[in-house]
C-alpha cells in the first residue's frame, strides 16, 4: 500500500484558521544567518581609510582640521603651573604629616619606656641601700642593672660636690659652709634622667 502525501496525512492536517508551524531548521542552519546579520551591522560602520603604510589617514585629517587659533596658550601654561603648585603643596603637606606622625610615634614610645624605667626606680633604690651595707655582694649586680638600663637611655645624675641646680635636685637638708654659692654636699637619694629628660630629681643635702 502506498503512503499518502505528507500534507494529506491525518496527523499533519492543519485545522481551519490555525497557523501552520514553521519547518524546524536543521542543526547549524542559524549560524550562517547570524554571521550574515553581524556582517550587515559591521559593514554599515564607516571605517577610516588606511594608507599604504598602515597609518590611519583620517587621524591626520582630523588633527589638521583643528583650529588652534582660539587656544589661550598663556592661560594653559598658567593653569598648568597652578596645578603643579597645588601638587607640590599636597606633597609637602604629606611629608610634614609623615614627619609629625613619626616624631609623635617616637615620643609615645619614649614615654611608654620612660614609665617602665620609672617603675624600676624603687628597685634601684633598694639595690643602692643594699650596696651601702654589702658593697662586695651587691655592687656587681647594681652595676649590671645600671649598665643595661643605660643602654636604653637611663642615666644616674652625678651631683655630689657640684653646684646645686633645682632642675636636677631637691634640697631636703642644709649645712653651713664657708659661704658662697650652695653646692651638693651629699646625695641622699639618686636622681635619674631618661633620654635627656629628668625622670626623677635627686634628694640632696647642700652647703654654702
Amino acid at each position: 500500500m502506498v503512503d499518502p502525501p505528507r500534507d494529506e496525512r491525518p496527523g499533519d492536517a492543519v485545522p481551519d484558521g490555525a497557523t501552520p508551524a514553521p519547518d524546524e531548521p536543521a542543526l547549524g542552519d542559524d549560524v550562517p544567518e547570524r554571521a550574515s546579520e553581524i556582517d550587515d551591522v559591521t559593514d554599515s560602520i564607516r571605517r577610516p581609510p588606511v594608507g599604504d603604510d598602515g597609518v590611519d589617514d583620517a587621524f591626520d585629517d582630523i588633527v589638521g582640521e583643528i583650529d588652534y587659533s582660539d587656544v589661550d596658550v598663556p592661560a594653559l601654561l598658567a593653569e598648568r603651573e597652578e596645578y603643579k603648585g597645588f601638587a607640590q603643596r599636597v606633597q609637602a603637606d604629606f611629608d610634614n604629616y609623615r614627619k609629625r606622625a613619626a616624631a609623635q610615634s617616637l615620643a609615645e614610645a619614649d614615654r611608654a619606656s620612660g614609665r617602665l624605667a620609672e617603675a624600676l626606680l624603687p628597685v634601684l633604690d633598694a639595690a643602692e641601700a643594699a650596696y651601702v651595707r654589702h658593697p662586695d655582694e651587691v655592687g656587681p649586680l647594681l652595676n649590671q642593672m645600671l649598665g643595661e638600663l643605660k643602654k636604653h637611655g637611663l642615666e644616674a645624675l652625678d651631683l655630689e660636690n657640684k653646684p646645686f641646680d633645682p632642675e636636677y635636685a631637691e634640697a631636703v637638708a642644709h649645712e653651713p659652709g664657708d659661704g658662697g654659692e650652695p653646692i651638693v654636699s651629699e646625695v641622699l637619694r639618686s636622681g635619674y634622667t631618661w633620654k635627656g629628660r629628668v625622670l626623677r630629681a635627686a634628694m640632696v643635702k647642700t652647703k654654702d
